[in-house]
């Protein structure tokens, strides 16, 4: 028998047919972020760099994308190394500007012909995000919140652009393209008027979202946060303030696991909100301390939202994104772990034995509940996931510190 094989057995036993997870597994859409290749610098000007707004990334090692055809070359090469279907998330800063400076508010479709082309040649869809920190007008915090009217206005066109552009984008794949916002306005310290900021906001947000896209082409969501670097006193667009503009206007909420506390169990907000919303926006990354986006690992955190997305059902309607970034090792090895740890936490929940779990729990045999999530650690879960690998036509865990190594003495080091 293959590994495969006494795998298989080994959890049909329980009642899971691993050919079902397989071929279900193959088909949820994991959508990687370009920033990770070039620590989230863009493109827009030749010195373009990290700036302000509550972004940082640490760490300087050799093989950064300087270019948007060495980012194209990293992804493509990021994309072989992973199983499954996968979308590509698109920052406004990354588009093709030529010579030219472009500022945001001017941006247009014709700068991002070039990601619809290669997407396409790739076999990918693109979701998009507005651009709206290392600018100088965010400098002092806030864009769609401030209190400058020259200042809130160039937001609000960068804004409503960004819209046009990603239902340009689902057009052109026939695929909703998913246009994510988030801001980074706050205050480091104490704020008196938080309503006043807050009243902006919603009045900023109104106007962007007067002209209506249809959701055959892009789909909007907000992206919470609880605190921020810069923000760790006052944040605008809290949780609760875009929770409730979500359902009164119909839009998407996205939950990003780095904002919030890093002991705070998101994957429990994800029922609540599952309940009441058709579709929802994860961001996932690796929290450790504050407003940390650390490479995702198939640790405990990422398994639990994973398993509530199974549990629930609403696997089918919840969009996957990563988001992290680290400059302080091999970006294309930080990529492929953290894309590959998510995908790994799919297929462990995908084999939970959930129909005998819910027995157990519905007969009060609390003890054989948690006796069997606990034998769930010591099945072959791994020589199941080798099997997803192998039928992807993608490398083995095993191998891929060597690929990696290889891709960076051949192609990352002529980058120095």
């Amino acid at each position: 028998m293959t590994t495969y094989e006494i795998a298989k057995e080994a959890y049909a036993n329980y009642g899971v047919n691993t050919e079902s997870v397989l071929e279900e597994l193959a088909n949820v859409p994991i959508a990687v972020h370009c920033w990770q290749g070039d620590d989230v610098g863009g493109f827009e000007r030749p010195d373009s760099s990290l700036g302000g707004g509550g972004i940082q990334a640490t760490g300087n090692y050799p093989g950064k994308a300087k270019s948007i055809g060495q980012l194209r070359r990293d992804l493509e090469k990021v994309l072989s190394l992973l199983p499954g279907k996968h979308r590509l998330n698109l920052h406004a800063s990354y588009g093709e500007f030529g010579s030219d400076f472009v500022d945001r508010d001017q941006i247009e479709e014709k700068h991002f012909q070039g990601w619809v082309d290669w997407a396409r040649k790739n076999q990918v869809h693109l979701d998009f995000n507005g651009t709206f920190f290392s600018h100088p007008l965010a400098d002092d915090g806030f864009t769609l919140a401030s209190k400058d009217e020259q200042v809130r206005r160039f937001w609000i066109e960068h804004e409503k652009r960004c819209r046009r552009i990603a239902a340009w984008i689902g057009r052109q794949q026939g695929s909703p393209c998913i246009l994510d916002t988030w801001i980074p306005d706050g205050a480091k310290n104490l704020t008196v008027d938080k309503f006043g900021y807050r009243a902006i906001l919603k009045e900023s947000l109104d106007e962007v979202f007067a002209i209506e896209y249809p959701k055959s082409e892009m789909v909007d969501a907000l992206e919470t946060k609880l605190f921020g670097i810069g923000s760790e006193a006052f944040v605008v667009g809290s949780h609760e303030f875009y929770m409730n503009y979500a359902i009164r206007n119909n839009k998407m909420l996205c939950i990003d696991m780095g904002h919030f506390h890093p002991e705070e169990d998101i994957s429990d907000k994800l029922s609540a909100l599952l309940l009441f919303d058709d579709e929802i926006l994860l961001h996932i990354s690796r929290p450790m301390r504050w407003d940390s986006d650390h490479v995702v690992l198939f640790n405990d955190k990422i398994k639990m939202v994973a398993e509530e997305l199974v549990r629930s059902g609403k696997l089918a309607t919840t969009h996957i994104g990563m988001d992290f970034f680290d400059a302080s090792i091999n970006r294309i090895g930080a990529w492929v772990t953290g894309v590959r740890s998510m995908r790994k936490a799919l297929l462990f929940a995908m084999l939970q034995p959930l129909n005998l779990l819910l027995r157990y729990e519905e007969t009060d045999n609390g003890w054989a509940k948690m006796a069997l999530l606990e034998m769930q650690n010591t099945l072959p879960f791994g020589y199941i996931w080798d099997e997803f690998c192998r039928r992807n036509d993608v490398a083995l865990d095993a191998e891929l510190i060597k690929l990696v190594g290889d891709y960076e003495k051949e192609v990352l080091g002529e980058r120095q």
